[in-house]
């Protein structure tokens, strides 16, 4: 679990960052959670954009793209979902 002091120093980091995955109207599923694994575990902080046509609810989908992916659930902010997961081998993030 994070404190706010740290969840605070990861949304200063993640602003510079591009989301690198998009949820469409397709909703999450399995492949995507896959990759968002993938591409955590090397980056430990990623950005997920949801897009205007997906219909679910976006602080559901977040909560449980964090809870498939074992990561913390750092922001919802608009239509953007930041994740976070120490990484074990790529570790890069230092917390305060």
């Amino acid at each position: 679990m994070l404190t706010g002091k740290q969840k605070r120093y990861l949304r200063s980091l993640a602003h510079h960052l591009d989301p690198i995955f998009q949820i469409g109207k397709g909703g999450t599923n399995e492949q995507l959670v896959r990759h968002i694994n993938e591409a955590i575990e090397k980056r430990e902080l990623i950005k997920v954009s949801v897009l205007n046509n997906c219909l679910d609810d976006k602080h559901e989908m977040a909560e449980e793209l964090a809870e498939k992916a074992k990561a913390e659930l750092v922001q919802v902010i608009g239509n953007t979902i930041i994740l976070y997961k120490e990484s074990k081998d790529h570790k890069q993030i230092e917390l305060p």
